[in-house]
């Protein structure tokens, strides 16, 4: 399986959403919490080409996007291609 990582913030719903669905299919997470530090939100804007909303979501070094283009990867049946190695 492919190392998944998401830019989170506290009491982010849709970060809390994307988190579970992966959680659901045994995927392991590395949360980066964009509000311990400016340099975190800089890092997550930089890789997701200036876009600043959370999450951001990282599969492997595929920039996926926020929480409804996971779960639109979902819904085409994609994700789970995209997880494995």
């Amino acid at each position: 399986m492919k190392s998944v990582e998401v830019y989170t913030q506290p009491r982010c719903g849709f970060c809390t959403a994307a988190i579970r669905l992966l959680a659901k299919k045994g995927v392991p997470v590395n949360e980066i919490d964009v509000s311990r530090g400016p340099n975190r939100r800089a890092e997550m804007m930089q890789r997701a080409k200036g876009r600043h909303t959370t999450p951001q979501i990282f599969i492997g070094d595929t920039h996926v996007g926020g929480c409804d283009d996971l779960f639109a990867l979902q819904g085409t049946g994609k994700l789970d291609a995209m997880l494995r190695d």
